[in-house]
């Protein structure tokens, strides 16, 4: 896939911790959660199974699936079952909450334990799921195999000459087939997040809530504000962390993601500098340069690994934006960059293995083939080569870490140009007659950069908390001067003072 591409995929997803260095859809107007499937009960058991991301499920949570309708304009077709998983409120309890980490694509099972060490879980039902054609919901998003996606890693899709962006346009176009066939159109055309938020609507009927409570991180942010543009009658409590703004445009939206990641490496070099040993040199200045003359010999020669793949250029700028996600990571990553300069990528590797959910046995989740299906439908694809060049350039000029120097304003369409199924391209609803809302931005995350939350929060009327930080995401983390206020509004329903800043 196109440069572009590998590099929305890290970020826009969600992050995951790893310990040390190691046929076109039609409008929809029926409502969300017809009587026959709202009324299903849920049969909760056992977890066993349900785990698709290579990480057991806690002994503590129950599951179940449900089942909604693949088109809701069309309720007796084609159904998908949703898998939920359930920690149950452990005190006097309120009702439920939902919980999505983020992605698209990423599972959702494990989000149960949100808040686990906080009053939400004694009052709430903590409820998480994978969305339609993710993870243990069937049927699943899928398009290469592991073999294929292994391939697929390793290729350089950055050559921007003729020959390199018609070599990796062919690619798109063949990945795009594959997902088709393996996938179907028709189920494509549904895996946006505007079926995920009529899912989420049947999930909170069957579950005897009568309104909404939920929590929302990242792409999760766009589900909880699609949801709110859908239902907002439905809604008692949204927090939104991370937050996606539906009305950015696409292109705008990268641009400033990458200058996000940007900033999160030159805090990362800045931090880097004050060892003994970091890999970049012990002035954050020099970083940039010292980076690249890092990376860009693997354009050319893979750096060894145990694994016999070895370290690609493109795993080698994956792994290091999956670190540049949280502070937490950044020893991690620090070692990785060491390894890098004697010629060794295990570390970088097993970053970049994690991001893209690559397992144990050479399998692969479904996170970025599900990343890729939701995207396309949810926006508009870049159709014109002009436009794609002058993306490929912003993006350099806004993430100088990230340039190889090889950029000439070309750039080769990515697979949505490709895609067998139209986006849905809907303008935002103007919501009204909305319960009061919590955002959540922190003004260095990487991915979700602080303004998109501050634009989210005046758009649904709501109120923003703002942390200071470089991380991405920080609700029921461990920040007792955010999560102390978000149980308040969860449980009372008490509202953050105005202008809270930790």
């Amino acid at each position: 896939m196109s440069a572009v591409v590998a590099l929305t995929l890290v970020l826009v997803g969600c992050s995951a911790e790893v310990s040390e260095a190691p046929e076109p859809s039609p409008t929809v107007t029926t409502p969300a959660a017809p009587t026959d499937f709202g009324a299903q009960s849920v049969d909760w058991g056992t977890c066993d199974g349900y785990a698709t991301d290579g990480n057991d499920l806690p002994s503590n949570l129950q599951c179940a699936r449900i089942t909604v309708p693949v088109d809701y304009s069309n309720p007796t077709g084609d159904t998908a079952r949703i898998a939920l998983s359930r920690a149950p409120a452990t005190g006097d309890r309120i009702g439920s909450i939902l919980v999505n980490p983020g992605g698209p694509g990423a599972s959702g099972l494990s989000a149960a334990t949100t808040g686990e060490a906080t009053d939400i879980a004694a009052r709430f039902d903590m409820i998480g799921f994978d969305p339609r054609g993710i993870g243990a919901s069937t049927p699943a998003v899928r398009c290469l195999t592991g073999p294929e996606t292994d391939a697929e890693r390793a290729d350089d899709d950055t050559d921007t000459s003729p020959a390199g962006i018609a070599a990796t346009e062919a690619e798109n176009k063949d990945y795009a087939a594959k997902c088709a066939e393996r996938t179907g159109r028709g189920f494509l055309a549904h895996v946006g997040s505007e079926d995920v938020a009529r899912d989420m609507d049947v999930i909170r009927s069957v579950l005897g809530d009568d309104k909404l409570s939920y929590i929302g991180y990242s792409y999760g942010t766009r589900i909880g504000s699609t949801y709110a543009e859908l239902f907002p009658d439905r809604v008692r409590a949204l927090v939104l962390d991370g937050a996606i703004d539906p009305e950015q445009n696409p292109v705008d939206e990268v641009v400033d993601q990458a200058a996000g990641f940007q900033k999160a490496f030159d805090d990362f070099a800045a931090d880097c500098a004050k060892t003994t040993s970091c890999p970049l040199g012990t002035s954050p200045e020099q970083a940039v340069g010292q980076f690249r003359r890092l990376v860009n010999p693997l354009l050319v020669n893979p750096a060894r690994t145990t694994d016999p793949r070895g370290l690609s250029y493109e795993d080698a700028n994956t792994g290091v934006q999956q670190a540049l996600y949280s502070p937490t990571l950044w020893r991690a990553l620090r070692v990785g960059l060491g390894q890098l300069a004697d010629g060794s990528g295990d570390v970088l590797l097993s970053l970049a293995d994690l991001y893209n959910g690559r397992l144990d046995d050479g399998s692969y989740s479904n996170l970025e083939d599900a990343f890729n299906a939701v995207r396309c439908v949810d926006d508009p694809p870049i159709t014109n080569p002009a436009q794609a060049g002058e993306l490929d350039t912003r993006f350099r000029e806004a993430a100088p870490f990230l340039d190889d120097g090889r950029g000439n304003g070309s750039a080769a369409l990515d697979v949505c140009a490709y895609w067998p199924v139209p986006s849905e391209g809907t303008p935002r609803i103007t919501v009204s007659d909305l319960a009061p809302t919590v955002v959540v931005s922190t003004t260095e995350d990487p991915a979700t950069p602080y303004e998109a939350g501050v634009a989210l929060a005046a758009d649904l009327g709501g109120s923003l908390i703002t942390y200071r930080g470089t991380q991405h995401t920080v609700a029921f983390s461990g920040e007792d001067c955010v999560d102390e206020p978000l149980v308040s509004y969860l449980v009372d329903l008490t509202i953050p003072e105005q202008g809270l800043t930790c």
